[in-house]
């Protein structure tokens, strides 16, 4: 394993088995990963690849993730989204293509591997910003999603904003901070919106210099008192990378968390 967490950003993993498209866009589409051996069918995971909602990161440097889950036995799917950057991307454009793609691409991957996917909404694994997608989906629309993987999210827009993470990310999202845009903030800051039905783990690595822990710590202390389902795994060892790469220690409690939310 490379000594540089952030390999796994760029590490060569096979290629998909089939690209869909859920939408017209070039970006609405998804990579879609058979799963491996002779297991029952398990529900469809969606992958929900983060890079700060930022166009020069996609869905790629998800591909080791999504090809060990397929190894795992689970159906996955690493949706794209548009991003900000191009025109088209940021509000509302790429919540919209989350929500999109999460209704479509359950049908999509059924029709791709019939009788490898079980019924039942689709789980979704998002990592820092895909985490506050990820948890956005949730939250809006509670009856297409049946769990949350939450890695490392940025589930709290306002705070984000006035941290300055990656230097102006979140106002290049929303086109500007809580006090010019509060509509937007509302519609889907994981912090603003109702608590999570969906049954919602949150892992977080405490040596975390790209997303602060302390973010996840006060979201779900703050889901759970409001009576959300959610639960907070932290690992002390752990920074931001770790949680998407197959090859780090960080892994089996990824594994660990994916199972009891597909076993519940």
């Amino acid at each position: 394993m490379s000594s540089d967490p952030r390999a796994v950003l760029t590490r060569p993993a096979p290629a998909p088995d089939v690209t869909v498209a859920y939408g017209p866009h070039p970006d609405q589409i998804a990579d879609l990963r058979r799963p491996t051996g002779t297991g029952p069918a398990q529900r469809l995971v969606i992958v929900v690849h983060g890079g700060f909602w930022r166009a020069e990161y996609d869905r790629r440097h998800t591909a080791p993730l999504a090809t060990a889950l397929a190894g795992l036995g689970y159906p996955t799917a690493q949706v794209e989204y548009r991003r900000t950057g191009p025109p088209d991307g940021g509000w509302p454009g790429t919540l919209a293509d989350i929500l999109t793609g999460v209704s479509e691409l359950p049908r999509l991957t059924a029709e791709a591997f019939p009788g490898a996917v079980a019924a039942g909404p689709p789980i979704l694994i998002g990592h820092s910003a895909g985490g506050q997608l990820a948890l956005y989906a949730a939250a809006t629309r509670p009856a297409t999603v049946g769990g949350v993987l939450a890695l490392a999210p940025v589930a709290n827009l306002a705070e984000a904003y006035r941290l300055d993470l990656d230097t102006g990310a979140v106002a290049a999202l929303l086109g500007g901070g809580p006090t010019e845009v509060p509509d937007r903030y509302a519609a889907c800051d994981p912090r603003s919106l109702p608590p999570q039905n969906s049954r919602t783990v949150v892992m977080h690595g405490a040596l975390d210099q790209q997303v602060p822990v302390a973010m996840s710590r006060e979201f779900v202390a703050a889901g759970r008192a409001a009576g959300g389902n959610i639960h907070l795994l932290e690992l002390p060892d752990c920074e931001h990378f770790g949680l998407i790469d197959p090859e780090s220690a960080a892994w089996p409690e990824v594994v660990l968390a994916l199972r009891s939310l597909t076993n519940a």
